[in-house]
């Protein structure tokens, strides 16, 4: 079996990471010829940066950013503090850093598990039978697979040629995008001010410099394609944020229109999609880049496993029923930011009270950060599969003798075990990894626990007998070998 995924952003990149590091052959086609110098995305939450850490990546892109523990709103001169120290994670901030770093250690990555890169790739033409998938190249020729991902951006050819429809609509306000030098110190934080005029949002990069995200409703007729100035940023901040910050200096900018869209459907036959080429939202919560590789995580286990030969049927069916509701929750949250940043004019006169009490209510703010960060999502139990307490729902890195669990995920199921019923888990040992500890209780009141390879609970027990661990492990791993 072989995999193409078509696109080498930060999506495309780690799914065929993941999947030659399981075996899976696997070909990444890329439309442009070089390497993109566009860094939209500046953010990674928590939940990816677990995912990272599951690949061995994570602390050498920590080491490389700005970890960032608060959002600090300021609306009119006031200024609010929403909480990002999540204590339920080793990653208690969000991790400023620019794309372009994310997508090298992603492509190192590939690179050195095999992958192929195969640039000025672009995909014309896609048929599929009920053996695998055909792509027709611009050049004329062919490439085919067993299977297909189309991690190829918000204009993803992949989705146009299989007919999907992407639901929603394009914002009307245009969006500056710019990499600022600020001569004035901001909190070590993510800054959105918020005006009569707008928003800008300003995470910090070090050494002075900010990404600056800005909605200027003055600015709505200026062409998507002229160039945007330093003084036309320098404007846009003294309208909205009251003064221009002490701006000295620009490096990079663009201009783009913002839309909100989603797939209806992931997956049509043989081919998936993920990234942008499924959902496209708001810049506001920066959460793309981030949901784009969490797409990548659940699907390429999936799909190794029907490399493998012992998926269940309905496996691969998961990555709609699993990811499409968690593309959903995130547009719908980040339409809610952007329509509050920018509001018509009765909401605005509100917004100094309406924003500090959803900050400041507990329950609002905790689903909130569950939400940013991604530590909050939780999956369906699968039909016909045992049902369990907890089961679907974020394994947490628990520590574990001298070392910690997520050090031990590396793509397989893992079976964790404080008693001595792990032995059932033996004619499985091809994909499934047994861990025995001697901690009495392991999380809740479990104290047997199946892992899935993305680090969400598949099942777990209290004291099982051997019985049951088979039962879950034929539900979950297929038929023992």
């Amino acid at each position: 079996m072989s995999v193409i995924v078509v696109g080498a952003g930060p999506t495309g990149l780690a799914l065929a990471g993941d999947l030659a590091g399981a075996g899976v052959p696997v070909k990444i086609l890329e439309r442009r010829a070089e390497e993109s110098n566009l860094t939209r995305a500046f953010a990674i939450h928590a939940r990816t940066l677990e995912l990272l850490d599951m690949r061995g990546l994570a602390d050498g892109l920590v080491a490389q950013g700005i970890q960032v523990p608060e959002v600090r709103p300021h609306i009119k001169g006031a200024e609010l503090v929403f909480n990002m120290r999540h204590p339920d994670s080793r990653f208690p901030y969000v991790l400023i850093l620019r794309q372009a770093r994310t997508e090298a250690a992603l492509e190192a990555r590939a690179r050195d598990l095999g992958v192929e890169i195969v640039r000025g790739a672009e995909v014309t033409g896609l048929t599929q039978d009920a053996d695998g998938v055909t792509l027709t190249l611009g050049t004329g020729d062919s490439e085919r697979a067993d299977y297909v991902a189309g991690c190829d951006g918000a204009h993803s050819a992949v989705r146009r040629l299989l007919g999907v429809g992407f639901s929603g609509k394009s914002y009307d306000t245009r969006i500056l995008l710019a990499d600022v030098l600020l001569k004035r110190q901001l909190p070590l934080a993510v800054n959105p001010f918020i005006g009569d005029d707008g928003a800008a949002l300003l995470p910090p990069y070090g050494d002075g410099w900010f990404r600056a995200t800005i909605w200027d409703r003055t600015g709505q007729n200026v062409p998507i394609d002229e160039p945007v100035t330093i003084e036309e940023v320098r404007d846009s901040l003294r309208r909205i944020a009251g003064d221009d910050l002490g701006l000295a200096e620009m490096s990079w900018s663009t201009r783009f229109l913002s839309e909100r869209r989603q797939a209806r459907a992931y997956r049509v036959g043989r081919v998936f999609l993920a990234g942008d080429a499924a959902h496209v939202h708001s810049p506001l919560g920066a959460m793309g880049m981030s949901t784009g590789i969490q797409d990548a995580a659940n699907l390429s286990w999936k799909l190794a496993a029907a490399h493998q030969g012992w998926a269940p049927s309905w496996l691969l069916d998961t990555y709609q029923s699993e990811r499409h509701p968690v593309g959903r929750t995130v547009l719908r949250l980040t339409d809610l930011l952007r329509r509050l940043a920018d509001a018509p004019a009765p909401v605005r006169l509100l917004r100094p009270y309406i924003a500090p009490a959803i900050i400041n209510h507990p329950k609002v703010s905790e689903k909130a950060r569950l939400t940013l960060s991604g530590l909050g999502i939780h999956y369906p139990v699968p039909d016909g599969t045992l049902t369990s307490p907890l089961a679907g729902h974020r394994m947490p890195d628990l520590q574990l003798g001298t070392g910690r669990l997520y050090e031990r995920m590396r793509g397989r199921f893992l079976l964790l075990d404080a008693t001595t019923a792990h032995q059932a888990a033996t004619p499985w040992h091809d994909r499934v990894d047994v861990l025995r500890t001697d901690d009495p209780i392991l999380y809740g009141t479990a104290t047997t626990m199946l892992i899935r390879p993305d680090g969400y609970l598949a099942w777990t027990a209290t004291r099982p007998d051997p019985q049951h661990i088979r039962q879950a492990l034929r539900q979950w791993c297929g038929a023992a070998r």
